[in-house]
C-alpha cells in the first residue's frame, strides 16, 4: 500500500481517523520500526511536518515540528554555541527529531548528560481518535502535569503521531578530546571500563569496541583537558592514542557495520557483556557497546533469522529492538511492561488505528 504524505495537522488527523491503520515515518532511517509490518497498515509520511517553531537560546529551549531533520536543529543550535548532548544516531542519514524520540535512540553523549528522554519537555501529538493532544510545555519551568512527552520516547509510532516537540538544549563544550586504549582482550577492557565508569574523572563518552578497545571522550574547558586525559590513561594503566572527532561521526552512522547486516539495540549492564559477546561470536555477529556498556549496538547477519537473536536475548534476559531490516515485530528478547503498554494503547488508541508492536 502506497505511503500517505501529510504536511499539516488537519490532514494528519483525517488520515488517522478515516484511513486504514497507520504507522508514522519521517526520515525512514530505522525501517524496522517505520515500514508497515502488514498489508492493512499504511505508512504515514510526516516528513513534511518540519521546521523550527521557536528557539530561545537564552532559555536553552527549542520547539520544532516532529519531521524536522536533527541535522537542521544541530545547524541552528551551533550558531549559538549550543547542541543536543545525547548524540542522536543516524543524523547524517536524515534522522528526524520525531523519529529519534519515537525510537528512543541516543548516542555516546548520553553517558554524561542523559538520553533523549531527559531532553524532551513538551509534545503535541495526534492520538488514535484523531484528537490533537498536548503535554508538557515549551520551557522547562512550565513542563508540568501528566508526563506525556516522556511517554512518547520509545513509543515507536504505536501510541500517537508526534506533530511538534519541545526540547531543552545545552551549551556546547569549549573543547573535547578523544583517546582510544588497546587493552589486549575483552576481560581487561571490561575491567578498565568499570574503573572509568566509577570515576573520578567525568567522561563525556565511554565506548567499547570488542574485543579489546575502549574509546573515551572528555569535554569541557580547554585548559585542564590534557591533565584529565593523562589521569584517564593512569586509571586505565595503558598509553592512549588520540583520535579526532570523526570517530564519533562514524559511530553515529554505524560505519563499522558490514553491508546487509541489521541493526539491533540491546539494553544491558557491564556484567552481561561477556555472555552476549560469546553468543554473538557464535552467530557471526558484531557489536559495539555504548554508555559504559549499558547499550549494545548489534550488527546481526542478514542471512541469519532474527529469531535466533530473539532466542539468545531471551535466554540472557535482555531486551532488544530491531531498528533496520525488514519490518515485523521489532521487540526482541526479554519483553517487559506488556500489561502497562496494553493499558496505554487502550487509552490513546482505543480503536487500534496504529500498527501493533
Amino acid at each position: 500500500m502506497a505511503a500517505v504524505a501529510v504536511d499539516d495537522v488537519e490532514a494528519l488527523r483525517d488520515a488517522v481517523r478515516c484511513g486504514p491503520r497507520v504507522l508514522p515515518a519521517g526520515g525512514a532511517t530505522k525501517p524496522a520500526l517505520s515500514a508497515p509490518p502488514a498489508e492493512d497498515v499504511v505508512a504515514l509520511d510526516v516528513s513534511g511536518l518540519r521546521g523550527i517553531v521557536e528557539y530561545d537560546p537564552a532559555e536553552l529551549t527549542l520547539t520544532a515540528r516532529a519531521g524536522t531533520p536533527v541535522a537542521e536543529l544541530d545547524g541552528a543550535l551551533a550558531e549559538h554555541g549550543q547542541y543536543l548532548p545525547f548524540d542522536a544516531p543516524l543524523v547524517a542519514a536524515g534522522a528526524t527529531i520525531g523519529g529519534v524520540i519515537a525510537s528512543g535512540t541516543s548516542g555516546p553523549g548520553a553517558l554524561r548528560y542523559g538520553t533523549v528522554r531527559d531532553f524532551v519537555i513538551g509534545v503535541r501529538m495526534v492520538d488514535g481518535t484523531g484528537e490533537l493532544v498536548c503535554g508538557g510545555g515549551r520551557v522547562v519551568k512550565n513542563a508540568a502535569g501528566f508526563d506525556l512527552p516522556k511517554l512518547m520516547v520509545g513509543s515507536m509510532g504505536r501510541l500517537g503521531v508526534m506533530v511538534e516537540v519541545s526540547l531543552k538544549v545545552f551549551p556546547r563544550p569549549r573543547a573535547a578530546a578523544t583517546v582510544a586504549f588497546e587493552l589486549g582482550g575483552l576481560e581487561p577492557a571490561l575491567a578498565a571500563l568499570a574503573v572509568l565508569a566509577r570515576g573520578p574523572v567525568e567522561l563525556d563518552a565511554l565506548e567499547l569496541e570488542p574485543p579489546a578497545r575502549i574509546v573515551v571522550r572528555l569535554a569541557g574547558d580547554p585548559e585542564p583537558l590534557a591533565a584529565r586525559v593523562a589521569r584517564v590513561a593512569a586509571l586505565v594503566g595503558a598509553p592512549g592514542e588520540e583520535l579526532d572527532a570523526t570517530v564519533w561521526a562514524d559511530a553515529a552512522a554505524f560505519a563499522w557495520m558490514a553491508p546487509a547486516t541489521r541493526l539491533v539495540r540491546v539494553a544491558l549492564t557491564l556484567r552481561g557483556v561477556a555472555a552476549l559477546q560469546a553468543a554473538l561470536a557464535a552467530a557471526g555477529a558484531r557489536a559495539r557497546y555504548s554508555n559504559a556498556a549499558n547499550v549494545a549496538w548489534i550488527a546481526w547477519p542478514g542471512d541469519c533469522p532474527l529469531a535466533v537473536l530473539d532466542a539468545t536475548l531471551r535466554e540472557l534476559r535482555l531486551p532488544g529492538v530491531a531498528l533496520t531490516g525488514a519490518p515485523g515485530r521489532p521487540l526482541l528478547g526479554d519483553r517487559r511492561g506488556g500489561a502497562f503498554l496494553d493499558r496505554l494503547r487502550t487509552a490513546l488508541d482505543p480503536d487500534g488505528r496504529f500498527a501493533e508492536l
